[in-house]
Parts: C-alpha cells; sequence; structure tokens
C-alpha cells in the first residue's frame, strides 16, 4: 500500500526551490494580514468578509453582498482607524470593497410534482366524456401518471 508523502510547506524550508519559499512567505503574509483585518471589522461584517489585498495604502475587501458592502464602506473610517494601530498598515488611507456573489443557491431544487389516486381518476373520469381521440389518450396518459400516495 502506497502511503501519502507529507507535504510541509514553510518558508524556511532549505528543501524547497526560491520560488516556492517565496510564494509561502507570502502566503503567510497574507494569512496573518488577514487575520487583523478580520479582527478589526465588526462580529456581523467578519464572516462575510475576505481580505483581497493590501497595496499603497489602498486595502481592499470583498464580500458576497451589496449589503454588507455598503455596511462596510458605512464603517470604514473606524475599520481604517483600527487598522493604523498596527505598523503594517499605518497608511492605509483607501477602502475598497468588491461584491462578488456567491457561486451556488442554498435554494432546494424543486421536488417533482405527483399527481394524487383522486385526481388520477377524475382524469380518467373526463377522458372518457372526451369525444377528441387525441386529447382523450394525453388524459390518459397523464392519468397513469399517478402515484402512490393517496391525496
Amino acid at each position: 500500500m502506497k502511503t501519502r508523502p507529507s507535504l510541509t510547506l514553510t518558508p524556511d524550508d532549505p528543501e524547497q526551490s526560491h520560488h516556492l519559499r517565496s510564494l509561502v512567505a507570502k502566503a503567510v503574509l497574507h494569512q496573518k494580514a488577514e487575520q487583523r483585518v478580520l479582527q478589526s471589522l465588526p462580529d456581523d461584517l467578519s464572516k462575510a468578509v475576505r481580505f483581497v489585498s493590501y497595496r499603497d495604502g489602498e486595502l481592499v475587501l470583498q464580500t458576497d453582498s451589496a449589503t454588507r458592502a455598503s455596511q462596510l464602506r458605512f464603517r470604514q473610517r473606524e475599520i481604517m482607524a483600527d487598522l493604523r494601530q498596527e505598523e503594517v498598515f499605518e497608511f492605509v488611507w483607501k477602502l475598497k470593497v468588491k461584491v462578488r456573489p456567491g457561486r451556488y443557491s442554498l435554494k432546494k431544487p424543486p421536488s417533482p410534482m405527483t399527481l394524487s389516486k383522486e385526481n388520477a381518476r377524475l382524469l380518467k373520469e373526463e377522458a372518457g366524456h372526451t369525444k377528441d381521440k387525441a386529447l382523450r389518450e394525453v388524459l390518459e396518459k397523464l392519468a397513469s401518471h399517478a402515484s402512490d400516495r393517496s391525496g
């Protein structure tokens, strides 16, 4: 049985290439910055906001709804004031909020409609009274789709 190789990514691992080490170091730095930014946000917003970037004094955040984006913009002064206490974010002067809606809908797919036995009986009865042969066949075929549950 094959064993899975252990893969540890740390910025100071001499076994890794220089490019990979610098990439991991940037990812660790980004993660720390994101944690600090999320700490400065109100609790109700921090769960739905993602830190995107911080460059040249411009902080970019992302959220999934326009409502939350408006709330972030409304509170941007207090968020930036809190972040300026950290040396890394000392010169933050602009907060940009991007809206990116979620990819998947939480709506449950509609369940297929079922035909009760009572409605099937009514359709068969109506088919018996119908003179049009094509309509009668359609009504009888529809009545044959009745569910086993009584309704």
